[in-house]
């Protein structure tokens, strides 16, 4: 094994299948002795906050590659949905980064990483809300929620693809197709709610 970050991509890849793996386990996913990889990161912790930013730093920089802030203070349809599309695929292409980011209790528990996950969740959302500014999304429903249902949709994809239940190549059409159209299609009415379903809400 070479750099170190093959040494956190290759301990990313055994958390992200079992967030309760060892140092022992981490080091041979990596293909090196616990020795070596202990003297890259003298704790699980100090891995797990090393993988944790790393995995931030990637999130944050597929927002910029995509445009994000640009195309939210540009208010245009077609600004926007390109952003959209274009970071949604890079969060796919990087399902490993932002699984770890989405899912692991580690992300929760370290103050740093909680807070600067907020932050980026945050500023996430504005392009969301332009979206549906602009008629892109539906604008009934709060912009947070549907940055909920985008990770929502990102874990799922991840796990689709670790269970191969579809493939890499258009996973992150699929996964844009969803988002816009829903599974019922666009033009397919929403069910209504059961009467007990409604009670249950009431």
């Amino acid at each position: 094994m070479g750099s170190r970050d093959d040494l956190l991509s290759a301990a990313q890849r055994r958390l992200n299948a079992d967030p309760t793996a060892p140092m022992a386990d981490l080091a041979e996913a990596a293909g090196v002795g616990r020795a070596t990889l202990h003297r890259h990161f003298a704790s699980r912790e100090d891995l797990l906050r090393e993988i944790g930013t790393r995995s931030l730093d990637r999130w944050e920089e597929s927002q910029d590659a995509a445009g994000l802030p640009a195309a939210v203070a540009s208010g245009d349809r077609a600004e926007v949905e390109g952003a959209l599309r274009e970071m949604l695929a890079r969060f796919v292409a990087d399902s490993d980064d932002f699984g770890f980011a989405l899912t692991d209790t580690f992300m929760l528990t370290d103050p740093a990483l909680r807070a600067r996950s907020e932050d980026l969740f945050a500023r996430e959302v504005t392009l969301y809300a332009a979206a549906q500014a602009t008629g892109l999304l539906r604008p009934d429903v709060p912009a947070r929620w549907v940055g909920h249902t985008v990770y929502g949709l990102l874990v799922a994809a991840r796990d689709a693809l670790d269970a191969g239940d579809v493939a890499r190549r258009g996973l992150a059409d699929l996964v844009l197709d969803t988002l816009f159209t829903g599974l019922t299609g666009a033009s397919a009415p929403v069910p209504a709610l059961s009467p007990t379903a409604a009670g249950a809400r009431a």
